[in-house]
């Protein structure tokens, strides 16, 4: 579509962005017209400007539904496809079920295989409609070519630590400090975001991102916090992400995880928590202040919900109503396997419902809202996660013919509660076409995938030289069933 407009006609249905009401709405019979990345027109075809209107069709809008593309504000692409099937029950029980201090190490992705977890994380989200994304991984060689290749908006986070974690004994967590390891690791960080700023594609960005409240200083908080500000970029840290972590900085400062972040003075418009949920009033982690809630919306930070692996772990936020009701802005991550962000949108609402009580509490506006211009704001941006005239041309095409979707009286909700990334049809960021009729066009996903099967199995085949106590991955993980050998 260089060097002319490209016209998207007589669509079905759009979800468009209403200035006046501050809103997403639904329009019947619709048009949408990009050029050079941005939208020029979106709104009824009968409003279309005389300009536009002689413009041959790019695109029959028949039998589809153009929606923005969404926002993943949280997510570990590096290294989380490599999980598939290892970590679905896993986790330590004396350790509250986590799986992050004992069983993560050990099947951890390693440097040969991060390109390909990468390269597979990335085409899954491209198929459930995700157009920018929230990368938090541990700089690796490569990491800024391969998020340019993918064709989406990648927000690079380079995480950096002053300390790594163990446990040798299954139920307490011991920490190896190098605190001169974490300011040098930031370093490496700042110089990352950098160059994502700069890289030719002009689809990156950056974000200041230690890694968890347990791992970092004090000071690596306060100076990763100072360097986001300078740079004009967010700045997340994983924190009230398990009760581990909870009694850890208790028992270190005599305050939660969110009123240490407070007291620290990082939290802030551009912060974000990732997960925040064992917070003073969690049933998980009863403390004898109740304010947590109330500090967060004070102080405008928002959470990164990321409902998936920590329902795998039998543990959910309490409650998504709740924390919006209080002020709270959320955002919708895909953290784990599969990135299939269309599944997270619907188990949050799930899940939200579950905890409250009531329907009320996650509607379908609510997680969608939270999907695509939350996120974006997340991230400092007005012109992605909404489809309006003069915004970024990130868009979803969404196969309203697929059966699953019908009848669809009410389209998004047909998309979320019922039908999924089957329907996804199109995407296209910065105007550019990335998915069609259901195929990544950037990356070639099948045979990513058939080399992650043999990275995983080479991992998986050298599990108890990591193990604590030797077991192999069939001692760790039992199969669902018995293999019966003859």
């Amino acid at each position: 579509m260089a060097g002319r407009p490209y016209r998207i006609a007589g669509l079905d249905w759009a979800v468009l962005w209403d200035e006046a009401a501050g809103t997403h709405v639904y329009v019947r019979d619709a048009d949408i017209v990009m050029l050079g990345g941005r939208i020029l027109f979106a709104g009824r075809a009968a409003e279309l400007p005389a300009e536009y209107a002689s413009l041959k069709a790019d695109i029959d809008g028949s039998g589809l539904m153009a929606m923005p593309g969404l926002v993943d504000v949280h997510s570990h692409p590096a290294t989380e496809p490599m999980n598939r099937g290892l970590f679905d029950e896993l986790g330590s029980p004396g350790l509250y079920y986590s799986s992050l201090y004992e069983y993560m190490p050990v099947f951890r992705s390693d440097a040969a295989s991060k390109p390909d977890c990468a390269r597979v994380a990335y085409a899954e989200m491209l198929l459930s409609g995700v157009t920018t994304v929230v990368d938090l991984s541990t700089p690796w060689a490569g990491w800024l070519d391969v998020a340019a290749e993918s064709g989406l908006r990648v927000c690079l986070a380079p995480m950096f630590r002053s300390a790594s974690w163990t446990t040798t004994n299954g139920h307490t967590v011991t920490y190896s400090w190098d605190e001169a390891g974490g300011r040098r690791a930031l370093a490496q960080a700042l110089d990352l975001i950098d160059a994502a700023a700069a890289h030719g594609c002009g689809r990156l960005t950056g974000m200041v991102a230690p890694a968890q409240i347990d791992t970092c200083t004090a000071e690596l908080l306060q100076d990763s916090f100072a360097a986001a500000a300078r740079r004009g970029v967010p700045w997340q840290v994983h924190a009230a992400q398990s009760i581990v972590e909870f009694h850890e900085i208790t028992r270190r400062h005599g305050v939660t995880p969110v009123q240490w972040l407070d007291r620290l003075g990082v939290l802030a418009p551009h912060s974000i928590v990732g997960h925040g949920i064992f917070l003073d009033d969690h049933p998980s982690t009863p403390w004898h202040t109740k304010t947590d809630l109330a500090v967060l919306a004070g102080r405008d930070a928002a959470i990164a919900h990321c409902p998936t692996v920590f329902a795998r772990r039998g543990y959910a936020l309490r409650d998504f109503g709740r924390y919006r009701a209080a002020g709270v802005r959320i955002g919708i991550g895909t953290d784990t396997y599969p990135h299939t962000m269309l599944d997270d949108l619907r188990l949050a609402a799930y899940l939200g419902r579950i905890q409250a009580g009531t329907p009320d509490a996650a509607s379908t506006r609510a997680v969608f809202e939270a999907a695509t211009v939350a996120g974006a704001a997340m991230l400092g941006r007005r012109d992605i996660g909404r489809l309006s005239a003069q915004g970024r041309a990130d868009l979803v095409l969404v196969d309203l013919g697929h059966p699953m979707m019908r009848p669809a009286i009410d389209p998004v909700r047909s998309l979320i509660f019922s039908c999924d990334d089957r329907a996804i049809h199109s995407v296209y960021i910065d105007g550019r076409q990335v998915v069609a009729r259901g195929k990544v066009l950037t990356m070639d996903y099948q045979a990513a995938t058939d080399r992650l099967v043999a990275e995983q199995a080479r991992i998986v085949g050298s599990a108890a030289q990591r193990d604590r106590l030797g077991r192999t991955a069939d001692m760790l993980i039992p199969s669902t069933f018995a293999i019966r050998q003859a």
